[in-house]
């Protein structure tokens, strides 16, 4: 009897000692805590901390739908529907040199040839660092800034791969930058384009004071060893803003070369709170860079609110040059921001 309930004892401690052993096994972790997406305020609306971090992030963009019509002096179609969405990804945080920022922002368009297929296009429209008012990479120049209606035609190639740097000190900036221009450049200028990449400088001096501001660019393409300048004044008049601008081109370049000089204007009337009515006007001396081809152009833009970031923009111009068939062109567009 001693010899059987040992046995028994023994045999019943390795079940509690299994089954202790097992029970061990299939304990779960306490789980980590979870840290909930934080509102970002320090760098304006729409920034959230990226978790874990202290950057901000901001995530953005547009979809556009839009109708051109009219033909113009190269144009093979009397109208072309095409879309375009347009995505970016604004990054920012705190240094002890000031604020870095990344910026990269993608656009994808698409429409119907011609020949009666699709086309379609992707594209990095922005992409850059920026430090303490240093920037590079690929970016829109100051020359891509142009006046509140769509009549007038102020610049050439606007994005470039860049280093820049831009003093702001409120009412006043002034910045430098040094553009590459690719050598496959000749699509966007009147004579050949270079066998090599070649290099660009423009420049832009500015100041506000109270509902004025004026802008100056001047730049210069050592390609074709041309330049152009441009010469921005606005201000609050009424119930709308009046924007006259000059330029000047030296030859073609790649940052104008509409025309040797010209004088834009427009007023930029807001009717009503979801209406903006802009009437414009402009005048070009030797148009396209052929002397005594004179040309003006007159406008209208009308920009309606339908809702909250839902708007729509239409426009429509008449050009009549010297040389050559006049044109009525313009636009019907519907966009959509987030």
């Amino acid at each position: 009897m001693n010899i059987k309930s040992l046995l028994i004892g023994s045999a019943a401690a390795l079940v509690a000692v299994s089954g202790a052993q097992a029970a061990d096994a299939i304990v779960a972790a306490e789980p980590e805590p979870m840290e909930y997406v934080r509102v970002c305020d320090a760098f304006g609306t729409g920034f959230f901390y990226i978790p874990g971090t202290e950057t901000c992030l901001k995530v953005g963009g547009y979809v556009r739908f839009q109708t051109d019509f009219g033909r113009d002096e190269v144009g093979t179609s009397d109208w072309d529907s095409w879309t375009r969405a347009h995505i970016a990804f604004d990054a920012k945080s705190d240094t002890e040199l000031g604020t870095l920022t990344s910026v990269i922002a993608f656009n994808g368009e698409t429409s119907q040839s011609i020949g009666g297929g699709d086309t379609s296009d992707f594209y990095v429209d922005e992409a850059y660092i920026e430090l303490g008012g240093f920037r590079v990479g690929t970016f829109l120049n100051w020359w891509d800034n142009d006046l509140i209606g769509e009549t007038e035609t102020a610049s050439n190639v606007t994005r470039f791969t860049s280093v820049r740097y831009v003093y702001d000190g409120g009412t006043f900036r002034a910045g430098l930058s040094v553009d590459e221009i690719d050598a496959d450049g000749s699509e966007y200028r009147l004579t050949a384009g270079s066998a090599s990449n070649e290099v660009g400088v423009s420049g832009m001096v500015a100041a506000t004071l109270g509902g004025v501001n004026f802008e100056l660019l001047g730049a210069y393409d050592t390609y074709t060893e041309e330049g152009a300048i441009r010469a921005w004044l606005s201000a609050e008049v009424g119930p709308g803003t009046f924007e006259l601008m000059g330029l000047y081109a030296s030859g073609d370049n790649i940052y104008y070369n509409k025309s040797e000089w010209s004088v834009a204007a427009d007023y930029s009337f807001k009717a009503t709170e979801k209406l903006t009515i802009t009437p414009g006007a402009q005048y070009f001396g030797d148009y396209n860079l052929i002397d005594g081809n004179d040309a003006w152009r007159v406008g209208l833009t009308v920009d309606y609110a339908i809702v909250d970031n839902l708007a729509l923009k239409a426009t429509v111009n008449y050009t009549d040059p010297d040389i050559g068939e006049d044109a009525v062109t313009g636009f019907l567009r519907l966009q959509r921001n987030f």
